[in-house]
């Protein structure tokens, strides 16, 4: 699906916000790809970011899953609304474990208040994508409230 955004400054804007997010920089977290409506973030595997099994946590990848599909809802919002996420699902499909871990948010229906997104993570090992988890968010726009523009 693609989609239009009225918003021309959209990526600057979701990098500045990016680079905020202490959380996004804990787990070592990179911001691949911004485009209207979709967004990818990965990380790498490590110690610091693993469970009990050696996978990566399933904390971190719902963190990348939920920033991915806040950051598509973001790019196609105008400059003076930021979002935050209401609810979401996630389902672990398979353990985190590859070279790399890479959350793809999207936008499946784009409203006034209430944008709905959806997240795909993959596991990707020797060139080749894994499904890993999915991730249904629902975000609200928000507007006039201090800190929440980005």
């Amino acid at each position: 699906m693609k989609h239009e955004t009225e918003n021309a400054g959209y990526e600057d804007r979701i990098r500045a916000s990016f680079a905020k997010q202490g959380l996004m920089a804990t787990l070592g977290a990179a911001l691949i790809k911004v485009a209207p409506g979709l967004v990818e973030i990965a990380i790498h595997p490590a110690p610091a970011i693993s469970q009990q099994h050696g996978f990566v946590h399933g904390g971190a990848v719902s963190a990348i899953a939920d920033s991915a599909a806040g950051y598509a809802a973001l790019s196609l919002m105008p400059p003076d609304r930021g979002v935050l996420t209401t609810e979401f699902k996630i389902n672990l499909v398979a353990p985190a474990a590859g070279d790399r871990i890479i959350a793809r948010g999207r936008v499946i229906k784009a409203g006034r208040t209430l944008t709905l997104a959806q997240t795909e993570v993959f596991a990707e090992s020797g060139g080749q994508e894994k499904l890993i988890a999915l991730l249904t968010a629902t975000m609200m726009a928000v507007e006039g409230r201090d800190g929440v523009s980005d």
